[in-house]
């Protein structure tokens, strides 16, 4: 098990604006790297009504089990487990639960780590480079027939962070626009499609 604080700020970017982002830092095909998102929860969205998230995100050949819960400061503390392909294998397929310290922080949500069931999958290209002390991170996703793009900062302190993230996306000129997480946002997609049926 490891766990880490995250800060990521994250922007929303057009097709044309994710185009110019890799130009500006000259970022070939061969720059991204493919890693795919399985996301899980239990039938009722019992994760998502506490602030957490389950996933498994399968790159570069390693499995990981990942727990994410915000905090009272808006930070979120993430814990990883990595997966053999074996279990992760069950986990998607609803034939195990996970286990060890992810499976005590859910029961301490008071969720049953058998209760939990993968329900989509997001694919993302994503390149990451370091800059002024963070790293960014431009990714393509694709879920639910749908793509979008965003840029993601990622950082040791909000605050500072923030002001290099405005000026850089300043020098861009790309407007503002925060991004929810990409489960918050698979959510949502997932709820258009229903009331679209």
């Amino acid at each position: 098990m490891h766990q880490e604080i995250e800060i990521e700020l994250k922007n929303l970017l057009t097709a044309a604006e994710f185009a110019a982002v890799r130009a500006a830092f000259r970022l070939d095909d061969g720059a991204f790297r493919r890693q795919e998102n399985h996301y899980f929860d239990t039938p009722s969205f019992a994760l998502k009504e506490r602030a957490a998230a389950l996933r498994i995100r399968a790159k570069e050949g390693r499995l990981t089990l990942t727990l994410k819960q915000t905090r009272a400061d808006g930070t979120i503390l993430e814990t990883h487990e990595p997966l053999s392909l074996s279990e992760a294998e069950a986990l998607l397929a609803g034939m195990a639960a996970p286990r060890g310290a992810i499976a005590d922080l859910l029961a301490e949500l008071g969720i049953n780590p058998h209760e939990v069931r993968c329900f989509g999958s997001l694919v993302t290209d994503r390149a990451e480079w370091p800059h002024e002390g963070g790293t960014l991170c431009l990714d393509h996703n694709r879920y639910l027939q749908n793509e979008d793009y965003e840029l993601e900062y990622e950082v040791d302190h909000a605050e500072a962070g923030e002001k290099r993230f405005l000026r850089l996306l300043e020098v861009l000129g790309i407007p503002r626009r925060p991004a929810p997480n990409k489960i918050a946002r698979f959510y949502a997609r997932m709820k258009e499609m229903e009331e679209g049926r």
